[in-house]
């Protein structure tokens, strides 16, 4: 395989406030980020076509030969097998959107200037050639079962699991449950009946830990004692949850870990929900829910009765906030207070129910630098670039009065 470039279509704004820091292939959905979907599947390094200002952070390396891949589509099996019988000059394209292509240096400096390729040959995909592929913010739930189970058969091919200690209870069959090197599970229910478990390295299941799969586990997350959680979820890398979860992402280093519910639900990076926060994920009426849409610029129907909190990066909530259905919130918001919050909160908001102020971007960066100095992790100089960038391009939002 040949250099691999995943590159941002037109759901990127589809999928705000989420990719306002990240490229579309960055997001996590089943086990893996779609980047790491692609290496793997692959065997390849990838880079990024993605805006402007993310580019210091996730560049970009042209080759001679390059597989210009769209990072919102997920890999399979067969797709793999057609984007790696590309010959140069040709694509895979499906209804008109390109899904991958194998491109020159010539041909790539034309992609990237927005430039027709004359030369190149499309090739429309079969109708039922099987992948997944994120449009909407919703999807990354909506879409979560497949994907756990098809990252749990990639990552668990051919190798054995640790075994599962006497003091835990497993409903169902044991090779739908993998442990990884380091893991703590002890004194849990375990059901594998509904779907796989894969529980990565390092990671905990506390003394009395709920679960029903699917679920995936990334290294050194932690399931608080007593939590109650339901398939399809996914922790991304160091996440704490206690409390009851269902059908919800949460990327890496985000936080539930207190009692209260989150359902059909994404958290960003370095979120933190405060003690007994909730969020509804079905209307009284149990009508269709309605979620913000930023490229749309409106409330844009989901097409799915449950749908609950979309929260981006670095956003914080008070003790016993509680999210209408169909919430998003944007990057950096702190929120608090007693009744709903809006259904949709603007990046850089400080505030609840008795109104909201531009939570200071000053203070935005102390507490994301000591939050994730706790994971020694830093927040340089790029991050920093990064977050200036989105509290500009986001000034607008926080200028209504009302949404």
């Amino acid at each position: 395989m040949n250099n691999v470039i995943l590159f941002d279509d037109e759901s990127r704004d589809h999928l705000l406030p989420l990719t306002y820091v990240r490229p579309v292939c960055e997001l996590r959905i089943g086990i893996l980020t779609i980047r790491e979907k692609w290496e793997r599947w692959l065997k390849a390094k990838t880079s990024f076509i993605t805006q402007d200002y993310l580019t210091a952070k996730y560049p970009i390396h042209i080759a001679d030969s390059n597989f210009v891949i769209n990072g919102s589509v997920l890999p399979s099996e067969r797709l793999c097998r057609l984007i790696e019988q590309l010959d140069i000059n040709e694509a895979l394209m499906q209804n008109g959107e390109l899904i991958a292509a194998h491109l020159n240096v010539s041909q790539f400096q034309h992609l990237m200037k927005e430039e027709e390729i004359e030369e190149l040959q499309g090739f429309e995909l079969e109708e039922d050639t099987p992948f997944l592929k994120i449009n909407r913010l919703h999807d990354l739930f909506a879409l979560n079962v497949q994907a756990i189970r098809d990252d749990f058969a990639l990552l668990t091919k051919d190798r054995i699991s640790q075994p599962l200690s006497d003091s835990n209870r497993l409903l169902g069959e044991s090779k739908n449950l993998f442990i990884e090197e380091g893991a703590f599970v002890e004194c849990a229910t375990l059901n594998t009946a509904t779907g796989p478990i894969y529980i990565g390295k390092d990671a905990q299941v506390m003394e009395g830990a709920l679960v029903r799969g699917p679920l995936a586990m990334n290294e050194s997350s932690v399931l608080k004692m007593g939590a109650k959680v339901y398939g399809a979820t996914t922790l991304g890398v160091s996440c704490k949850v206690g409390g009851e979860v269902k059908n919800s992402v949460l990327m890496s280093y985000s936080n539930k870990g207190h009692e209260g519910y989150l359902g059909n639900a994404v958290l960003g990076q370095w979120c933190n929900l405060g003690a007994d926060t909730n969020n509804s994920n079905l209307k009284n009426n149990y009508s269709e829910v309605k979620l913000w849409d930023y490229a749309a610029g409106r409330f844009v129907l989901t097409g799915l009765q449950f749908c609950g909190l979309i929260m981006g990066d670095h956003s914080k909530c008070g003790i016993n906030t509680m999210f209408n259905t169909g919430s998003v919130v944007g990057i950096g918001a702190n929120i608090f207070g007693s009744g709903y919050p809006r259904n949709f909160i603007p990046s850089f908001r400080w505030g609840g129910t008795n109104g909201y102020m531009t939570h200071k971007l000053s203070a935005v960066k102390d507490t994301a630098r000591r939050v994730m100095a706790r994971r020694k992790k830093e927040f340089g100089e790029t991050e920093e670039a990064i977050m200036d960038r989105i509290f500009e391009k986001t000034a607008g939002f926080r200028t209504w009065e009302k949404v």
